[in-house]
């Protein structure tokens, strides 16, 4: 074989690799309470590190629970958000409309299909929603942060970090849901966490073993198709 065609088999490999990871990759809520050994979650981080970044500014730092880490974060988030107001480091959406409302309903209707919640029980959704800051039964959670300077900017490169971690991890057999409902206790998580007055809460990953068994795992969201997200100039 030539160079040529061991390069295109090589290339071949990795998109197949690539699009089994995406394909299986999903947002799970539901999680064994298996530890994920403390050797693998240094090896997602350093298939993270890889993520590139403006100007190689790599603004990410991750606060990390595992053990009884875990459960003290669990239990004072959930109490956190029972007496205490959203308040972010970076404002939360202003509004949902068009196709992202629709999209944002869809995805909300599966979760609540898969687990019985009947269309319009506000009380059972609300005390799903709340299963966010019980880490969804995850033993592990990674906090992302990023330094005020940066702005904007420093929260995209993080977005980026987390995709690496999301797939570093599936690559792993560990299961991820990002969070941004935890960054709205923003104030509680520099506490927690000791966090210096210029990092910004971005969000949060909780990992670990997936409960495959359960049927909230079990959905799949909709993807739209590269015709309706691509402008293509030519001219």
């Amino acid at each position: 074989m030539t160079d040529s065609g061991i390069a295109t088999a090589d290339t071949s490999r990795a998109e197949q690799t690539l699009a089994q990871l995406l394909d299986a990759r999903i947002s799970c809520r539901a999680y064994l309470p298996t530890q994920v050994p403390r050797e693998v979650i240094e090896r997602i981080l350093q298939l993270a590190q890889q993520t590139p970044s403006w100007c190689n500014t790599q603004p990410w730092q991750v606060a990390i629970t595992e053990g009884e880490g875990t459960e003290r974060f669990r239990a004072g988030l959930a109490q956190y958000v029972r007496t205490h107001p959203q308040e972010s480091d970076f404002d939360f959406p202003r509004e949902y409309t068009g196709e992202h409302k629709l999209r944002r309903r869809e995805c909300a209707m599966q979760l609540y299909s898969s687990v019985g919640i009947a269309a319009g029980d506000r009380a059972a959704s609300a005390e799903q929603t709340l299963k966010n800051f019980d880490l969804f039964g995850a033993p592990h959670v990674a906090i992302v942060t990023t330094h005020e300077a940066l702005g904007t900017y420093g929260a995209v490169d993080c977005g980026l970090y987390v995709d690496t971690f999301l797939l570093a991890a599936q690559s792993l057999g560990v299961a991820t849901i990002p969070q941004a409902a935890l960054a709205g206790s923003a104030r509680f998580i520099h506490e927690f966490f000791g966090l210096d007055e210029d990092r910004r809460v971005v969000c949060a990953i909780s990992f670990g073993y997936p409960d495959t068994d359960n049927p909230v795992n079990g959905f799949r969201t909709h993807r739209e198709s590269v015709a309706d997200v691509a402008q293509w100039v030519s001219e």
